[in-house]
């Protein structure tokens, strides 16, 4: 694998040597000082440029970045719909483990890239484009102290859509269960549980992409209980999942609720769940 010196010099000499690229940014988990360092870390490079269309039709110049396993330019799909509002990005993965996701953005929307993200760190820039910008924080992405109205619209999603977890499970429709049970249900434990660890932490954390620092921030038993809860795979399985998440979003709850002093309706929570319980006896009775 190229090292970090090798990669930063290539991707700067060749903003050096062509006059479109005016200015040359990075920004993700390379310029985050909380990001623990790994082989995995991509280069997150914007590349500010004259004309956008002579690099986009003419798309060898990419080359120059060496050997690529897969490439994916995601605003060039037609089954998922552009997302950056006409830049245009390169995501590669190199034959060297390297990767680089390389966005090409007008030159004039400088001052609305610096301003899209508080870990931008600029490497070059050739025509004075940018202010002085602050050592690069991920202020951005710490956890926020949930508004009453948020903690209550969580706990009604949860509840509700639990119940479609249950009517899956009833009638032998797994992967509707595992969907709603996956995708919503436990979103919003997640989520909750992202609002306990922001409480212990006085909100001064990330707990990353996809929640992948939350361990960090839980204890030990309600990780243990957390991790048994993704298996999915029979419908007992789906069921006891169904009841884990439900009881460790009871208890996060009401620890959130107590500690920002918002009311939770632990009414809801009981019909809710002697609705479950109903349910799921009802599912063993049938078959």
């Amino acid at each position: 694998m190229r090292p970090e010196k090798e990669m930063l010099d290539m991707i700067l000499g060749f903003a050096e040597y062509d006059p479109r690229i005016r200015a040359v940014g990075m920004e993700g988990s390379r310029t985050n000082p909380n990001v623990p360092k790994d082989i995995f870390q991509d280069y997150d490079i914007s590349y500010l440029v004259t004309d956008m269309n002579s690099f986009i039709d003419h798309p060898a110049w990419i080359d120059v970045f060496g050997e690529r396993l897969i490439m994916q330019t995601p605003e060039a799909m037609s089954l998922y719909p552009p997302e950056l509002n006409g830049w245009f990005t390169y995501l590669m993965l190199f034959t060297d483990g390297n990767r680089i996701d390389l966005a090409l953005i007008p030159v004039e929307e400088a001052e609305k890239y610096y301003k899209s993200d508080q870990l931008i760190r600029i490497l070059m820039d050739k025509d004075g484009l940018f202010p002085q910008i602050q050592t690069p924080t991920d202020e951005d992405y710490h956890v926020r102290k949930p508004t009453k109205e948020h903690f209550a619209d969580c706990c009604n999603q949860f509840w509700w859509v639990s119940t479609y977890v249950a009517k899956g499970l009833w009638r032998k429709e797994i992967l509707y269960a595992i969907d709603h049970l996956n995708n919503y249900v436990r979103f919003e434990l997640l989520r909750m549980l992202s609002w306990k660890a922001g409480i212990i932490t006085d909100f001064s954390l990330s707990v990353g992409k996809n929640h992948k620092y939350l361990e960090k921030y839980l204890t030990r038993e309600e990780w243990s209980r957390l991790i048994p809860s993704y298996r999915t795979d029979s419908y007992e399985s789906c069921w006891e999942a169904l009841f884990s998440v439900t009881a460790l979003f009871r208890e996060t709850a009401s620890f959130v609720a107590q500690k920002l002093d918002y009311a939770y309706n632990k009414k809801e929570y009981d019909r809710v769940n002697m609705y479950l319980k109903e349910v799921r006896n009802n599912s063993q009775n049938k078959h």
